[in-house]
């Protein structure tokens, strides 16, 4: 749905090819968390945690090891200091770190094939058109005017696109309230579609579960901006109202600042420096900032755990299947698979070297998880 979403609206308004419209079954393959698209060459890359190309291609056209060696060498990525210190994303690459826009690299691979084959073009600038296609049918009053084909089939379908949440996980977080944890829900959805997700998910009692639930946070700026950068907002029938100078009570808001939220929980736990344990599932916009703003402790939800065989030791394979978690055993329900074109997400091999044995090395994704997260899960039913 994403795919088609970007795809749709690059045809219609933007003039591309329309081939661009139908998507072979195992193209999806190419989808693969902690790709850097580099946009002025068309090229993505799998990068080390030194920063040093560990697997190109471009558009959706793999390159040897040979060809990787000759383009990157064994030295660090030209934009690696500034991607891997996390700050904003430029012009010049893009990183892919959550499935909200994760189709839309296998979408600009495409574009990249469709000019070269037209136009054989060195310089790409279809950016600013993809950007258009991501901001057409995500914007913020996308939903509430059926605007682009994202929020308008959600609505209408949701049981084909939401999972509901498992019972256990329900249980866990009732458990957490009634023992006096605070609970919050804080995501860069707005109101209106977070609340079509929760009551689906969690049922029309959703608010129950929560103490302080954040719409439209904006994240990661919610934990990198001042109290007057990015003021808390009352919402009423979804619609923003004006700045709060502070936030007083629990609730529901919108946009908003890890600070003045730090002091709320300073006040309802009447402790000084109340411990937050954060869980999300994008590196860019909830794990890094997290810690490295607000200092919180960080689970980082990873369905790569799930898919990556090469990296469970032996000896847990042999285990008896009464003895796995439920969840393991259950591998159905989980839509993870490994990209056979980019291989794992945690490990690869250096290009070009035959003794493949001693030359696995952490792919940069991998680095970032051991460096900003307190632990890592594959879902919230692990813990649950």
């Amino acid at each position: 749905l994403i795919y088609d979403s970007f795809a749709q609206y690059l045809v219609t308004e933007k003039g591309y090819d329309e081939d661009l419209l139908t998507l072979a079954p195992d193209s999806l393959d190419f989808c693969c968390k902690g790709l850097v698209l580099d946009i002025e060459e068309g090229n993505f890359l799998k990068l080390a945690e030194d920063g040093t190309v560990l697997r190109a291609s471009h558009g959706t056209k793999s390159m040897t090891s040979e060809e990787v060696l000759e383009i990157y060498g064994r030295k660090e990525w030209k934009h690696f200091n500034t991607v891997s210190g996390m700050i904003s994303r430029t012009a010049k690459y893009y990183l892919y770190d959550n499935y909200f826009d994760l189709p839309g690299a296998l979408l600009c691979a495409r574009v990249v094939d469709s000019l070269d084959q037209h136009d054989g073009q060195k310089k790409y600038d279809f950016w600013k058109d993809m950007v258009a296609a991501i901001q057409h049918n995500y914007k913020i009053s996308a939903f509430k005017e059926d605007c682009g084909m994202y929020f308008p089939e959600v609505k209408n379908h949701p049981d084909k696109y939401l999972q509901r949440c498992p019972e256990s996980v329900k249980k866990w977080l009732k458990q957490l309230k009634n023992a006096g944890k605070i609970l919050l829900l804080i995501t860069s959805s707005h109101s209106d579609y977070c609340r079509l997700l929760c009551e689906h998910v969690l049922g029309n009692d959703f608010e129950e579960y929560f103490d302080i639930l954040i719409t439209n946070a904006l994240k990661p700026g919610f934990f990198s901006h001042t109290p007057n950068q990015r003021p808390f907002r009352t919402l009423e029938n979804d619609e923003e109202q004006e700045a709060l100078l502070s936030l007083d009570k629990p609730g529901w808001y919108s946009q908003g600042n890890a600070i003045q939220l730090y002091d709320l929980l300073k006040k309802m736990t009447g402790k000084l420096d109340p411990k937050v344990v954060y869980f999300g599932d994008s590196m860019h916009s909830d794990i890094f900032p997290a810690r490295h703003y607000s200092n919180w402790e960080t689970v980082f939800i990873l369905e790569e755990l799930l898919g990556d065989k090469g990296i469970v030791p032996a000896k847990a394979e042999s285990e008896p299947l009464e003895k796995k978690g439920k969840y393991e055993g259950d591998q159905l329900k989980v839509p993870y698979f490994v990209s056979k074109q980019w291989g794992s997400f945690f490990v690869d091999r250096l290009p070009g070297l035959e003794n493949a044995e001693e030359t696995l090395v952490h792919t940069w994704s991998c680095k970032c998880i051991s460096t900003y997260s307190t632990i890592a899960i594959p879902s919230l039913e692990a813990i649950a």
